[in-house]
């Protein structure tokens, strides 16, 4: 008798139970590589973002001493942003200036300051990208230092990735025990199942109708098979998905306000130089008093000088606050809003030495149908993104039209044109998905505020030509969920 004939002379409550284990040694061989792919490809990504936050700090700190090629003020700036709070840790940073020469070393002895970088410690860094050594436990990356679009020099990073790799060990022991263990319950509980297999597929089946309609409910407890365990498992993943759709609300604020920080961020070291300014006048006019406060001429010019200094930085803390502190943003939307925009996106236009093009038609009466949060933001990551797009010396235009109809607010800049996604994260109503990745989240954040406000969006925009996005919200909005 062959094999083939003597399997199916076996009982069904057995073949059944006997085919379950082997499609799921199989299954869980496969699932057990793609899980272990999966979180390589996470940690790797994780590292890269932990490592380019540690870059991001050391070049902004350094790239000054780079250009003066002050080795001293290199070392310092290394060991002072060196964290120590962390599992996975720079185990040596490297700085070089744009001859690869080294410029300081977080260990001297083995990479010796105004040497050349020697090959093969730099054949370890591939591009920009992390390259992690299980040999060595290390993970190497490297980042160019570029000062007005010159190459000056580079920083080289190793990590420490041994914790990495453990949870990698860590984790295929777990998988290769879990999916044993479940192979063992399938099979022990394979001849239960083939009874009731039936029924919990056609409960689901109505289920799935159901949410193809557009109308998906969660399976009721009470429909839970008892014995079938598997079917159980199946019902509870379909749950969570139908639960999920109630949670997308609360990811896109909570996106929305990860964006608003970004975009906080990347205005700090603007505003800090708009701060830092007035305070050197004003430590300069404590000095005249100190010196000559006896002379009513001096002390009356000193006390003047200080209170516009003060008044200056008080202007930029609250345009910040404005934007930041939620009880600030429900009230309505009012003309001092638009100067504090102005305000916070002139660090990042003088960066790039752009000019603001502002323009407000109308009187703008307060309406509480207006909300100064989410307008705000909208014009703020709008502005943002003109700039961004925008060359060196051009102008971002803001125009802000009152009519009888509702508020029309234009942004333009002078890129090169829109690409298609981008134009389709405004335009496409079918087009309603998260970004998957950070490009493209400040303008899905603004059509998501657009909706809120009952609010359109136009836009101009061809290959080669500047762009011009317009948002017209009404006077007849409905209260709205603050998305900003």
């Amino acid at each position: 008798m062959s094999l083939r004939s003597s399997i199916r002379t076996l009982p069904l409550a057995v073949r059944v139970p006997a085919m379950v284990v082997i499609l799921m040694v199989a299954v869980s061989g496969l699932i057990s590589e793609r899980v272990l792919d999966r979180l390589s490809t996470t940690q790797e990504i994780y590292l890269q973002r932990l490592a380019s936050a540690y870059l991001d700090g050391v070049v902004a700190s350094i790239t000054p001493s780079v250009l003066r090629e002050d080795s001293w003020e290199v070392f310092d700036g290394i060991e002072r942003l060196k964290p120590s709070a962390d599992d996975i840790l720079p185990l040596e940073t490297v700085v070089t200036g744009k001859n690869a020469i080294v410029l300081a070393s977080s260990d001297p002895e083995a990479r010796e300051t105004l040497r050349p970088l020697d090959s093969s410690f730099a054949g370890q860094f591939n591009g920009t990208g992390v390259t992690i050594d299980p040999e060595t436990r290390s993970g190497y990356v490297r980042r160019d230092i570029t000062y007005q679009d010159q190459l000056i020099g580079a920083v080289y990073a190793v990590f420490d990735v041994s914790s990495l790799l453990r949870e990698r060990q860590q984790i295929l022991v777990t998988l290769l025990a879990t999916n044993g263990l479940f192979t063992a319950f399938l099979g022990f509980v394979g001849f239960v199942a083939v009874r009731g297999m039936i029924r919990p597929m056609q409960v689901l089946e109505t289920h799935m109708v159901e949410a193809a309609a557009g109308s998906p409910t969660p399976i009721a407890d009470s429909e839970f098979p008892s014995t079938d365990n598997e079917a159980a498992s199946v019902y509870r993943a379909y749950n969570a998905l139908v639960r999920s759709g109630a949670e997308k609300q609360a990811l896109a604020r909570q996106l929305a306000e990860e964006e608003k920080l970004a975009s906080l961020g990347r205005l700090a070291s603007g505003m800090a130089h708009e701060i830092n300014n007035p305070l050197g006048g004003l430590m300069n006019a404590v000095d005249t008093l100190r010196l000559h406060g006896d002379r009513r001429t001096v002390r009356e010019s000193s006390i003047e000088l200080i209170q516009r200094g003060l008044q200056g930085i008080r202007e930029v803390v609250e345009a910040a606050l404005a934007i930041y502190r939620p009880d600030r943003l429900a009230r309505p939307l009012a003309e001092q809003d638009f100067a504090d925009i102005r305000l916070l996106v002139r660090p990042e236009l003088r960066r790039k030495r752009q000019r603001l093009d502002y323009r407000l038609e109308g009187r703008l009466e307060t309406d509480p149908r207006w909300p100064a949060g989410p307008i705000r933001q909208a014009m703020l990551n709008l502005l943002l993104n003109a700039a961004a797009a925008t060359p060196e010396d051009g102008r971002v235009g803001l125009c802000v039209t009152v009519t009888p109809q509702g508020l029309d607010i234009s942004v333009s800049d002078e890129g090169a044109g829109m690409p298609q996604s981008a134009r389709s994260i405004l335009t496409d109503p079918k087009n309603r998905e998260v970004p998957p990745d950070s490009g493209g989240l400040g303008l899905w954040i603004v059509r998501e505020i657009a909706d809120d406000l009952e609010a359109s969006i136009s836009l101009s925009s061809e290959p080669g030509s500047r762009s011009v996005i317009r948002l017209s919200i009404p006077r007849n909005t409905s209260e709205i969920s603050n998305a900003a």
